[in-house]
């Protein structure tokens, strides 16, 4: 080769390496970027987006805070000039910055996904010095969407609730804005993208892929969770990206609040919940003279089991009553009698309440409206705790735990026993029902733990009091046509659209609709925002505190109606029905089962409530069979050892009595007879009654049954004289039988046995023939 070809490959050489160095993208430090925002008021949203903030350590500049928001209703039509105006005078500080990179987004609806780093990787990497975010819809007017370059994969339209660029070049930008406040900001960065001098003057592009910013709206469908090593992402699963910026615009903001439980480590499965501990307000160590006061509103809107229980437990809270203000509505004329009896016991507690009952036929959103109004106009109510009947509150800190955790609105997760039905709901449907979210199922069943933002609340919740004045001062919670007030509130929580506000918008969209028909404008919901967004609702699963209740099978018309709920609410039916220490026959260390007689156990199986309710049900029901041998009520016509008694079937109890024996009698059996696995049938399932006067005793016999099972169901000194059990074959008595205690013996062969004479008073037990 000769020297001057030599020279000319190496200049070559030297030529390519350089052309190669310079394509590389340009690195920039952390140092030189700064984030914009737009915010009027501090909103749960807007703390959302700063906790995203500090997360990754971004600087962060808020424009608008404390100013009135002048950009229109952007929520329903164009509007948002107001932020171009600040973004506009801000940006005069950099004008000649060519170092400075900035970010604008919204902070409402938006989460920061990844920190600064990545997002100037990505945007170097794109090779352009001003990049918009990008959509699938083309607003603010359609009618541009065929002057828009084209887009092989992608979105094609801009949306200008993110985008970033050089100082320099968007202060350049910016400075051409000379509308109205309340002009559209997304048209106006729309012409000049769409003016191929500017774009190229400024080196403009859009990020059709979603590397930097993913816009909810259209796309939902793409984006899914991706859980990281104690991190979680959005994943555009369409084109395959880990977007930094993730924007809820448009109808998407439920979408986000769901994103948003889990982006970036609110919560994670190595970590569990990452933001549960944030600002909490702890009340330890207030005295309880300047523990906030909280309205406490009870709703009693149609029978409901366990009413009693309920009412007792508004005693029972770890929060003084002096702080408490009770309002009280009973819309159900069967449970006047069940608060009287608690006015009667605890009106002292309470000397403030209001109770308003049936009698004065307010509806259950004028009752809810009456509650709330009450905080609202009083400077000093510093919560709203609203309960329903139907449902069983077993934590006494709960009104602490709810007000530490500082929230705005917040439940706590109640749910059927067994069930999956609880009061939230994860997701909406498109018509605003329930949905099921993909974690629903772990929030209920306590796999997922946290603190959660949700679409639906009932039942119970908490309110601070500062947002019923301000924010919710002018909007009516409760009360809207055709919808049901749980419906109407979580509405207004969410957009704040409901009673006269909704209407006028109402009225103000046909008007917008029927001025642009001529003009092909689709006037879907997909600007920016900057009118603050609907309240946070939160419900939160970090504590137990209780249950709900179904009353679909309550029926008021039974003396004890509460006696029948073993199936739909059984813990309930446990609590209040069982007796206090039957599980302690399960505990080895416990030695509660006594053995009186060889093969009969004694062993504590009712509350003294079931007794009495038992028995009082029975004498209402009055059937007794009058002690003879012939009995229509059995197969055969013929009893062999008559009684006076009531069977289970007379009273529509037969049902929920072998429930009884299957959960509680089985076990016993099991323990008590190894070996002896129980069916639990019985066909002979009655109440005996024992009178000096009437039937003192019953002659020797057997039972017809494999084993019995036989409970006291009052008290002997106090309720009658004598009575008792003999038997013959181990010459053994039983004479002093425990209200609520049950004999268990073999019914056939070897326990032959007899009543012994009640001399006074009246006794009653309860029989059952076990496995005939």
């Amino acid at each position: 080769m000769e020297p001057c070809d030599s020279a000319v490959v190496c200049v070559l050489l030297l030529s390519l390496v350089g052309s190669y160095v310079s394509s590389e993208p340009r690195k920039i430090s952390p140092e030189n970027l700064l984030v914009i925002t737009a915010a009027t008021e501090e909103t749960d949203g807007f703390n959302r987006f700063m906790r995203t903030a500090r997360e990754f350590n971004y600087t962060v500049k808020v424009l608008g805070l404390g100013e009135e928001w002048k950009g229109g209703d952007v929520a329903n039509t164009v509007g948002g000039g107001q932020k171009v105006r600040w973004l506009k005078k801000e940006l005069l500080k950099y004008s000649e910055n060519t170092e400075l990179l900035v970010l604008f987004v919204d902070s409402y609806d938006v989460i920061l996904a990844s920190g600064p780093e990545e997002l100037l990787w990505r945007f170097s990497h794109l090779g352009h010095r001003v990049v918009f975010s990008a959509e699938g819809f083309c607003w603010p007017d359609q009618r541009l969407a065929p002057t828009y370059p084209p887009v092989h994969t992608g979105k094609r339209y801009l949306n200008s609730g993110g985008f970033m660029g050089y100082a320099s070049d968007l202060s350049a930008l910016v400075q051409q804005w000379k509308h109205k406040d309340n002009d559209d900001d997304q048209l106006f960065y729309t012409k000049i993208y769409l003016d191929k001098t500017q774009r190229a003057k400024y080196n403009m592009t859009l990020d059709h892929r979603s590397r930097i910013f993913q816009n909810l709206n259209g796309a939902l469908e793409e984006v899914v969770l991706k859980f990281e090593k104690s991190r979680v992402r959005a994943r555009n699963v369409a084109y395959d990206t880990l977007p930094v910026i993730i924007h809820g615009n448009g109808p998407t903001k439920l979408q986000l609040n769901y994103l948003g439980n889990y982006v970036p480590t609110a919560w994670t499965h190595e970590t569990g919940c990452g933001i549960c501990d944030d600002d909490l307000t702890l009340l330890n160590d207030i005295p309880d003279e300047d523990i906030p006061l909280v309205y406490v509103a009870v709703f009693i809107e149609q029978p409901s089991p366990f009413l009693e229980e309920f009412l007792e437990r508004l005693t029972t809270f770890n929060y003084p009553t002096s702080r408490m203000r009770l309002f009280l509505h009973n819309n159900v004329v069967h449970h006047e009698q069940h608060v009287q009896r608690f006015w009667e016991r605890h009106r002292s507690l309470f000397p403030s309440a209001r109770l308003v009952g049936p009698e004065e036929n307010l509806q259950q959103d004028q009752a809810r409206t009456m509650a709330v109004e009450a905080c609202k106009k009083d400077p000093g109510c510093d919560y709203y705790l609203s309960m329903d009947s139907d449902v069983a509150l077993i934590n006494p800190d709960i009104i602490r735990i709810l007000i530490e955790e500082n929230k705005a609105v917040i439940a706590p997760m109640l749910s059927r026993h067994g069930k999956l039905w609880s009061n939230f709901w994860g997701a909406l449907s498109p018509e605003g029902f329930y949905s099921r979210s993909e974690d629903y199922i772990d929030i209920v069943q306590g796999k997922r733990i946290g603190l959660w933002n949700v679409p639906y609340i009932s039942q119970v919740y908490l309110i601070r009091g500062s947002v019923l004045r301000s924010r919710l001062k002018q909007v009516s919670l409760f009360q809207q046509e055709g919808m049901d007030p749980d419906m109407v509130f979580c509405r207004v929580m969410r957009d704040q659209e409901v009673g006269s506000l909704m209407r006028e918008r109402e009225r103000r969209r046909e008007r917008r609709e029927t001025q642009l028909q001529g003009f092909n404008f689709k006037l879907s919901i997909n600007s920016p925002l900057l009118f603050p967004p609907g309240v946070f609702m939160f419900v939160t699963n970090r504590d137990e505190f209780g249950r709900l209740l179904s009353s679909a099978s309550y029926n008021s018309s039974r003396l004890h109606p509460d006696m029948w709920q073993i199936f739909d609410n059984p813990a309930d039916w446990k609590e209040k029905y069982v007796h206090v220490n039957y599980s302690k026959i399960f505990e080895e260390d416990q030695n509660i089962v006594e053995q009186p007689c060889p093969d009969v156990y004694w062993f504590p199986a009712f509350s003294e409530r079931m007794c009495d309710e038992l028995v009082e049900t029975m004498e209402d029901n009055g059937g007794w069979s009058g002690g003879r041998h012939k009995d229509e009520r059995l197969a055969g016509g013929y009893e062999n050892v008559p009684t006076v008694d009531i069977h289970m079937t007379q009273i529509g109890f037969e049902k929920e009595w072998l429930k009884f024996l299957k959960e509680y009698i089985v076990p016993v059996t099991e323990k008590l007879y190894p070996g002896y696995y129980p069916k639990a049938q019985a066909v002979m399932n009655f109440v005996v009654r024992y009178r000096p006067d009437e039937q003192p005793s019953l002659r020797p016999h057997h039972d017809s049954s494999t084993f019995t099972i036989n409970v006291a169901l009052n008290s002997k000194g106090k309720d009658y004289q004598g009575g008792g059990c003999r038997f013959l074959r181990y010459d053994c008595k039983v004479e002093a039988p425990r209200k609520g205690w049950s004999f268990m013996h073999p019914g056939r062969l070897t326990h032959y046995h007899e009543g012994l004479p009640t001399t006074q008073g009246t006794r009653y037990i309860m029989v059952s023939f076990v496995d005939p």
